[in-house]
């Protein structure tokens, strides 16, 4: 080979060489691509999986006293759960009736909010929508829309659309509808891939077991563990906590008046088959109790089998909130409210007519927190569902939160606000006086009167507050005019918000712009009638700023919001001023002094109190009569004490109660369970108690003479909490009764307590 042919063979060899490396340097591009920028990606589809996400629903944060013993809390508890992802190819409908059949032998039902009974022997279907009810009416509209139908379909159109969408021809009409009723609840929930259905809610651990032992016949079935609302003492102030519900689903999509739709609760993260604060803290608090959903993640491959499980973020539980008030004490409050009504019918309403409602509430002066609020009647938070039916239909109306929604005419109560507007105006001072003889004379056709009980002739104004008298109100309140004193009733706290944290009646104080408004209407005003109407909690608000010297603190119900794991404060509430009358002179001394000297006017214990109470009672007419001219009363009642260095208020009204003075040995023993909460004997007495009531308990459970186990649970519920009975009237002598006026007919003979009563409210009696 010469020396040409040989540089040939050299150049050709280079040139193979530099193209293997070339094409060698090509594939190891190719490979760095592979294998390192798109590794991932490509590892999954060689293996061909799906990640899948659920949401792991977070523990609702508790509610506690201000103690932190629990009130409401979440409780574990257990639901069927249908995961697509997991059901493969069985088929949907036979799981289905499966499942059903599994729940119906242990008792249990499914969720099945179809507006549509069973069919009927001719095979015909009907709505059960509650006529009265806009929500059915609302779901019905959208079941139609939803399915393409007219508003005026029937059932009949509405299940025959429902059976021809699921492919449900086959069944009997009895599985038609069961199933159209879960396919239904499936739609509303979205069930997919993605989402799972729940079929069944607090289920029992029966149940539980019974499902499991059938897991290989139901893929996709799962029990799920999860939390719900539970109330650890479901007596304490159920109507201010509120409940939770589903979410409904008018809050789930929101259509605004321009026909736009949207979806709040989807927007703020929420799946559409959680449970939320549907009323009261439970709903004002929402944000804090809720916490953080987790999320599960489930990898599914190509052949459908599941090949990872995980966590993928944690759930955090929501926040505590802590309360003002001290449950022991609440307690207490209960009890002596309905002692307190059990004690005026006893004595006084002995005839047909009975008082069967009232309210208490007790604030502390020093920055305006709840100590308790107590309903009578109450109910039980955790028979709340159960209940609802007797509960809604009792007319005593246990349901209605009468210490922050119930509004009454004030009466003699709303003396001191008049009195604090006349001197701090200028009108008066502690020497002005004005005569009562018993007549008010200054209107030529209208002569209101004042039964002059504990004083006549020239009345200043803390005799005035002392004695209730009329003719003092009359003429200083015609003076100021309603202008000016409802200017001072406002500030006070009387006829607007006292800014609790969940809903309250705003009440109204009388006028010159009301339409039945008369020149005689501002002195009915002044002695706290006419239109006036306020709460039990203005009241106790009312109570506490005369108590502060003219300094109103926002009244609320929470104390601070907890980290639930550590216990941090992570908030509290601190005293605010919604606001203040400065006073000029001894503006609120004299008052002070006026209401010092009213538990002398009242017989019972609290006449002899050794703690100086501070109070003034009330005896507003209610519309009804008795007999011509005879209204019936209510029992009114401010105060505050100790009288001298103020530290709790309180607000009472009681329905049909007849004198406010019927409410003093009700302070007495609200004072009484507020001091021995103070020196800690009230926790003592509380836990004797529930000692000894677990221990009959289980002296009943051992009772083995069932006639005997029966008497002694009557008797045990009996003691517990006095016979709930209609509003009724008072049927003790009115105030006029001294002036030789008829009494009601249905008065008792036997009834020297009544007949004797001291009367230091001096209402004004029809002219």
């Amino acid at each position: 080979m010469n020396q040409n042919e040989r540089k040939t063979v050299v150049r050709r060899m280079i040139l193979l060489i530099a193209v293997a490396c070339v094409i060698m340097g090509l594939y190891v591009m190719r490979l760095i691509f592979l294998q390192l920028v798109n590794g991932d990606d490509f590892k999954a589809k060689a293996t061909n999986t799906t990640d899948y996400n659920f949401t792991v629903t977070a523990a609702r944060g508790d509610i506690v006293d201000s103690a932190g013993r629990r009130i409401a809390t979440t409780t574990t508890s257990y639901n069927v759960v249908l995961n697509k992802l997991l059901m493969g190819d069985r088929d949907l409908d036979t799981m289905l009736q499966q499942i059903v059949e599994l729940l119906r032998a242990n008792g249990e039902s499914w969720n099945d909010t179809l507006l549509i009974g069973q069919a009927d022997a001719a095979g015909n279907y009907a709505f059960t929508d509650d006529d009265t009810s806009t929500s059915d009416q609302k779901q019905l509209a959208d079941m139609k829309e939803t399915l393409g139908l007219q508003q005026y379909a029937t059932a009949n159109d509405v299940m025959e659309m429902l059976v021809e969408k699921n492919d449900l021809q086959d069944f009997s009409p009895e599985w038609q509808r069961v199933l159209a009723g879960i396919h239904y609840e499936m739609d509303r929930q979205a069930f997919s891939n993605v989402n799972n259905f729940v079929m069944a809610e607090n289920v029992s651990t029966l149940a539980v077991a019974t499902i499991k032992e059938h897991s290989l016949q139901l893929p996709g079935v799962e029990i799920v563990e999860t939390s719900a609302r539970s109330y650890d003492q479901s007596d304490i102030i159920p109507a201010v906590l509120g409940r939770v519900g589903k979410i409904t689903a008018e809050k789930w999509k929101v259509t605004d008046s321009n026909g736009q739709v949207t979806y709040p609760l989807r927007e703020k993260g929420y799946n559409m088959n959680d449970v939320l604060g549907i009323s009261g803290l439970e709903s004002v608090y929402e944000d804090e109790l809720r916490g953080k959903d987790g999320v599960e993640t489930i990898t599914r491959n190509s052949d459908g089998v599941i090949v990872d499980t995980k966590l993928t973020t944690v759930p955090e539980p929501g926040h505590t909130v802590q309360l003002t008030i001290d449950s022991n004490f609440q307690r207490a409050v209960d009890k002596a409210l309905a002692d307190n009504i059990d004690m005026i019918n006893r004595v006084y309403n002995t005839g047909t007519m009975k008082a069967a409602a009232g309210a208490v509430v007790v604030l502390d002066v020093k920055d305006g927190s709840v100590l308790a609020a107590s309903n009578y009647p109450s109910y039980d938070q955790n028979l709340y569902a159960a209940n609802y039916s007797e509960y809604s239909s009792d007319p005593s109306l246990p349901l209605f939160n009468r210490a922050l929604q119930g509004l009454y005419t004030p009466g003699s109560t709303f003396k001191p606000a008049v009195a604090v507007a006349a001197l701090d105006s200028g009108l008066i001072n502690q020497y002005s006086t004005v005569y009562c003889n018993g007549v008010y004379n200054y209107f030529k056709d209208y002569h209101p009167r004042c039964t002059r009980h504990g004083h006549s002739g020239n009345i200043d104004v803390v005799t005035a507050i002392k004695w209730s008298c009329n003719i003092f109100f009359y003429d200083v309140g015609r003076r100021l005019t309603s202008d000016v004193y409802d200017a001072y009733a406002y500030k006070l706290g009387l006829g607007q918000r006292t800014g609790v944290e969940v809903s309250e009646a705003v009440g109204r104080l009388t006028t010159k712009s009301d339409s039945n408004y008369t020149a005689s209407l501002d002195v009915q005003a002044a002695i706290g009638q006419g239109n006036t109407v306020v709460s039990p909690i203005q009241l106790a608000t009312y109570a506490a700023t005369l108590a502060n010297n003219g300094t109103r603190y926002r009244t609320h119900f929470v104390k601070a919001i907890l980290d639930t794991n550590t216990g941090e404060v992570l908030s509290e509430t601190k005293p605010e001023v919604m606001d203040v009358i400065e006073g000029t002179g001894n503006t609120f001394e004299l008052v002070r002094q006026g209401m010092k000297q009213v538990p002398s006017t009242i017989s019972g214990k609290i006449s002899s109190y050794p703690v100086p109470i501070a109070c003034k009672t009330g005896t507003p007419q209610r519309s009804e009569t008795y007999a011509p001219g005879k209204h019936y009363l209510n029992a009114m009642m401010v105060a505050y004490l100790p009288a001298d260095d103020p530290q709790i208020a309180i607000g009472i009204s009681i329905e049909y109660g007849g004198y406010g003075a019927r409410t003093g040995d009700l302070v007495v023993d609200i004072a009484n369970a507020y001091f021995a909460l103070k020196d800690g004997s009230l926790a003592q007495q509380a836990e004797a108690e529930k000692e000894a009531e677990q221990a009959q308990q289980e002296d009943q459970a051992q009772t083995t003479d069932p006639a005997q186990a029966a008497a002694g649970q009557t008797t045990g519920n009996a003691a517990a909490q006095p016979a709930q009975m209609a509003p009724a009237a008072d049927t003790a002598a009115p105030e006029t009764a001294a002036e030789g006026e008829a009494q009601p007919a249905v008065q008792d003979e036997q009834q020297p307590a009544a007949a004797t009563e001291q009367n230091p409210d001096a209402i004004e009696p029809e002219a």
